[in-house]
């Protein structure tokens, strides 16, 4: 349980840390030499805060995991957690291994054919390590409390993979919402085209496993096998109506109509306890809550249009309840099994008690996300996070102007968002850069070809902060 604590709080502070800041290359002016076109250092370096994160979690993660095999107590059987204990330290060993070779800045011979996979690979690790310590987390409840053995273990990974679905969600339209919406405009699709293309892979998933073919239909088998269905018939349609003619993205209702659909049936499985029963009609009303305000948020507070805040630095409130809502609905789905729900009843605990523990959870989780976002969109672009010296009150004194840069089709672009599609391009262009270049450490001097960064592994960092 300890390195499961340790890893569901530090691996995502780690990871996003890591991302943590973006260049500033296209910025000031002001240290770029006489006479010259840029300035001599590399347009990329590396956070200063990526190698102390990465050691004091380390640090932890390696106490943890022996004090965990020290514990006196309760005792265990043989267990998931346990097990996979050793394959994430395994991983979190590659991950440090990694990391050290490439802060050698070895890219003479083989060594520059090979860091290239390197850094792809600690790049994979580190962002895998949330949702793999998640798991672990998962893991370590279950086996505290001997759950999920015997007939429970079909029933305990139904609950706990599709409300951690749910929280992923959640978490993925936050992130969307507040850092993603530059990325999702380079992608040329909308966010219901992405929604829909899960939702349809999802539903042909559940619709030829949610019954064993060839053995009898029993208790929520039909039920099950029709949602799938309905997920990758919608799915379907929404990935169709999410373009319009000339092929540009469009938004449209249709993952939210069946977030709506899936609340509703489930809410409606038949339970065995009656405190079961009313948890999951509340999970049904929180799932269908968050359909309706997702059709809210898209119709009349956006107005089809992709976001408010082209930059994540000012989303209108409302949106920020559709995700939260998906949180809330895993947590109270994962939190619906039987043995969960007959361990409470034997113990008098009311549904209104326990509804409220699971939305609490949910708030905590949901301000830990926001947090770890604010973070990296604070360290990546400064430029949203504070108001220009140079900005102005309007008329009224109400409505200060934002520093802005014109578009060529008339509209304005914040400092803030200029940037950030600038710094994107550079990040793409790093890739133009050749496999002779890479070996010798030369700069292209192509004009469309940006200085090539000494160090790949953080590409999102502000300039002149000092390399670690």
């Amino acid at each position: 349980m300890i390195i499961s604590w340790h890893n569901s709080r530090t691996a995502p502070a780690a990871a996003l840390l890591l991302l943590a800041s973006t260049a500033l290359a296209h910025g000031g002016h002001e240290d770029v030499p006489e006479g010259e076109g840029i300035s001599q250092e590399p347009i990329i370096v590396r956070s200063r805060w990526h190698v102390p994160v990465q050691v004091v979690g380390t640090v932890v993660a390696l106490l943890a995991f022996f004090l965990g095999h020290g514990h006196k107590g309760r005792q265990f059987e043989k267990n998931v957690h346990a097990s996979f204990a050793n394959s994430l330290m395994l991983l979190l060993v590659v991950q440090i291994v990694l990391g050290a070779y490439l802060k050698l800045h070895l890219s003479k011979g083989i060594h520059g054919k090979l860091r290239r996979y390197f850094v792809a690979a600690h790049g994979v690790l580190g962002k895998a390590m949330p949702v793999i310590s998640w798991v672990q987390m998962l893991f370590g409840g279950i086996a505290a409390l001997g759950f999920c053995r015997g007939d429970h273990l079909g029933q305990c990974l139904a609950h706990f993979i599709m409300g951690s679905a749910f929280i992923a969600y959640g978490i993925l339209l936050l992130i969307v919402l507040l850092v993603g919406q530059y990325w999702l405009r380079r992608t040329g699709r909308s966010q219901e085209f992405f929604d829909s293309l899960v939702i349809a892979a999802w539903g042909c998933v559940n619709t030829f496993t949610e019954h064993r073919w060839g053995t009898a239909w029993v208790k929520n088998d039909l039920q099950h096998t029709t949602m799938g269905i309905v997920w990758w018939c919608a799915g379907l349609l929404g990935m169709w109506l999410s373009r319009k003619r000339d092929g540009q993205p469009k938004r449209n209702l249709i993952p939210a109509i069946v977030i709506m659909l899936t609340g509703y049936a489930m809410g409606g499985h038949p339970q065995a306890l009656m405190l079961s029963e009313k948890v999951h009609t509340f999970f049904g009303y929180s799932l269908m809550a968050a359909g309706l305000t997702r059709i809210i948020e898209i119709s009349f507070v956006l107005n089809d249009r992709s976001t408010l805040s082209p930059d994540g630095s000012d989303p209108h409130s409302f949106q920020y309840l559709t995700p939260f809502l998906l949180c809330a609905s895993g947590f109270l789905f994962m939190g619906a099994t039987e043995e969960q729900i007959q361990l409470l009843a034997d113990g008098h605990v009311t549904h209104v008690s326990y509804i409220l523990v699971l939305y609490s959870m949910a708030f905590v989780l949901f301000l830990f996300a926001n947090i770890l976002l604010h973070i990296y969109a604070v360290y990546a672009w400064p430029e949203s996070a504070s108001r220009s010296s140079s900005d102005e009150a309007d008329a009224d004194g109400d409505c200060p102007k934002r520093l802005s840069f014109p578009q060529t089709n008339g509209h304005i672009r914040t400092h803030s968002e200029a940037q950030q599609i600038q710094d994107a391009e550079a990040f793409e262009l790093q890739g133009l850069i050749s496999d002779e270049e890479n070996e010798t450490g030369e700069a292209s001097e192509t004009p469309l070809g940006p200085k090539k960064s000494t160090d790949e592994e953080n590409p999102l960092v502000p300039k002149g902060v000092p390399r670690t």
